[in-house]
């Protein structure tokens, strides 16, 4: 029982610190776009590529590390 002295109020700072927060976070507009990252990975980077020169069609540079072996290949050469 005498523990309950020490958590007690360790608990109930605690809870107020995770209220203090939770209202900073509103009070700060953590909150006012929820939807905007979400939607802004389905949106085309046209802007983008326009900057940097890449047309659509283009071609792209090929990978500079060789393709993997398939496991059928691996498996074989033992």
């Amino acid at each position: 029982m005498e523990v309950l002295v020490i958590l007690v109020p360790l608990a109930l700072s605690l809870g107020l610190a995770g209220l203090l927060a939770f209202l900073w976070s509103l009070k700060s507009g953590q909150y006012e776009d929820l939807d905007g990252a979400a939607e802004r990975i389905l949106l085309d980077d046209k802007d983008d590529r326009i900057a940097t020169g890449e047309r659509d069609g283009a071609a792209r540079p090929e990978p500079s590390a060789p393709p993997m072996k398939g496991r059928d290949e691996a498996v074989s050469r033992r």
